[in-house]
This record gives C-alpha cells, structure tokens and sequence, in this order.
C-alpha cells in the first residue's frame, strides 16, 4: 500500500516538473527549488531530475541560451553572467553563452532611451550610469556614447 503512495506522488511530481518545463526552462537548482516541497524523499526527486536530464527534458544550457537572448534587450555582459550564475549556471556554461555584439546592443539601448545626444557634461554622465547599472563594460559605454554622439542619435 505504501508503495503505491510512493508511485503516484512520483507520478505527480514528474507531471508537476514537466508542466514547469513546459511553460519556460529551469534550471536544475530552480527545478529542486520548486519541487521539494512536494517531493516524498530528497532520493525520489534526485531520481526524477537525473531523469529528466538523461531524457534532455531538463537541459542547463537550453536555460542559459535563452536567458542570455532574453536579458541582452535590456542589459549588458556583466549583468546577464551575474543573473546566470544567481541562477545556478555553471562559470563554464556561462562563458558559452555569453551574447556577442554588446556595443550595438549598447547603442541600441541609448537610441531607445534617449532620442537626442548628449549636449553637456551631467548628461553624458548620467548616460554611463544608466548604461553601467544595465551591466555594460566602460570600454562599451565609452565606444557606444561616442559613436552616438558622432552620428547624431
């Protein structure tokens, strides 16, 4: 009798993790995070996460890609390595996936915030603090800020 308690609530809990996958990726550690309250045993949701993985239902790196291209609208390199690893990604997969192009998305950003130039000093500033708390290198700020004021936008 017991045994079949401990089936259905594997069951359940693989039904639970499958309707989590399929309305966006997990990362193992969310996916633990958000199961084990439901989970009868640490060895029963292991079992079903070492499942998922074998079976490519639950993939890290599916997750980081698609953070990385979500969050490289808004922000910079630095800011989406650092949303990945709060996250649990691994240093190696994050340095994978790490989105290229960060002066175009740099200029970007400031074509979408700011329609015109900079004209003084405190607006300029203002610009690289904007852009440097959306995670962007100085080096980018100060090519990005420079090839915006050169062209006009």
């Amino acid at each position: 009798m017991a045994e079949k308690a401990q089936s259905d609530n594997v069951v359940e809990l693989r039904a639970r993790a499958l309707r989590l996958l399929a309305r966006r990726e997990h990362t193992r550690q969310e996916l633990e995070s958000k199961l084990s309250p439901h989970a009868g045993s640490s060895e029963e949701l292991k079992g079903l996460l070492a499942g998922l993985k074998q079976k490519n239902q639950l993939s890290e790196e599916r997750f980081a890609e698609e953070r990385a291209r979500q969050l490289s609208r808004k922000y910079g390199a630095a800011r989406i390595r650092q949303d990945l690893k709060a996250k649990g990604v691994s240093e190696e997969l994050i340095a994978r996936v790490s989105p290229a192009g960060e002066l175009e998305r740099a200029r970007a950003i400031l074509e979408r915030k700011y329609r015109e130039p900079a004209t003084t000093r405190e607006e300029r500033a203002k610009r690289m603090r904007f852009l440097q708390g959306r995670g962007f290198s100085f080096e980018t700020i100060r090519f990005a800020l420079q090839v915006n004021e050169e062209s006009g936008t």
